[in-house]
C-alpha cells in the first residue's frame, strides 16, 4: 500500500507541476511572441507541439535514464542540445521580462532611453558568461 500511495502522489504531483509550467508558458505568451518576431504565425501549432514533445521527452529521459546511441556524434549532439535549451530559456526569460515590463522600468530609472539595446545585450552576455563558467570551469560554483 505505501508503494501505491507513493506512485499516486508522485504522478499527481508531476501532473500538477507540468500543468502549471505549461500554463505559465502560455500565460506569458512566449509562443505567439516568437511566432510574431519570426513572422511564422501560421506555425504556432508546430511550436506548441514542439514544446510539449520536448517536455515529455525530457521527463522520459530523466525518469528512465534513456541512453541514445549517438556513436561519435555525442559531443555535437550535446552542443546542439545545450544550444536548444539555452535558446528556449533565453526566450522564456526575455518573454517574462517583457511581460513584467522590467526592461522599460529599468531603462527609465537609469535614464538610459537610448541605451536599452546595450542593457539587454549586457544582461544576455552576463548570462552567457555565467553559464559558460558554470559548465566549463570545474568547481567554479564552489568558492
Amino acid at each position: 500500500m505505501p508503494y501505491i500511495m507513493s506512485i499516486f502522489l508522485g504522478l499527481s504531483s508531476g501532473i500538477v507541476i507540468s500543468g502549471a509550467v505549461f500554463a505559465f508558458i502560455s500565460a506569458i505568451g512566449i509562443v505567439p511572441r516568437l511566432a510574431q518576431k519570426t513572422r511564422t504565425e501560421n506555425k504556432i501549432l508546430v511550436y506548441e507541439n514542439a514544446i510539449m514533445a520536448g517536455g515529455i521527452f525530457g521527463a522520459l529521459m530523466m525518469f528512465w535514464d534513456i541512453k541514445l546511441p549517438l556513436g561519435g556524434f555525442g559531443a555535437a549532439a550535446s552542443v546542439l542540445w545545450g544550444l536548444a535549451v539555452g535558446v528556449f530559456y533565453g526566450a522564456l526569460a526575455m518573454s517574462l521580462a517583457e511581460v513584467l515590463n522590467v526592461i522599460p522600468v529599468l531603462a527609465r530609472r537609469l535614464s538610459a532611453a537610448k541605451g536599452v539595446f546595450y542593457l539587454v545585450l549586457g544582461i544576455a552576455l552576463g548570462k552567457l558568461i555565467g553559464a559558460l563558467l558554470y559548465y566549463i570551469v570545474p568547481d567554479f560554483y564552489r568558492f
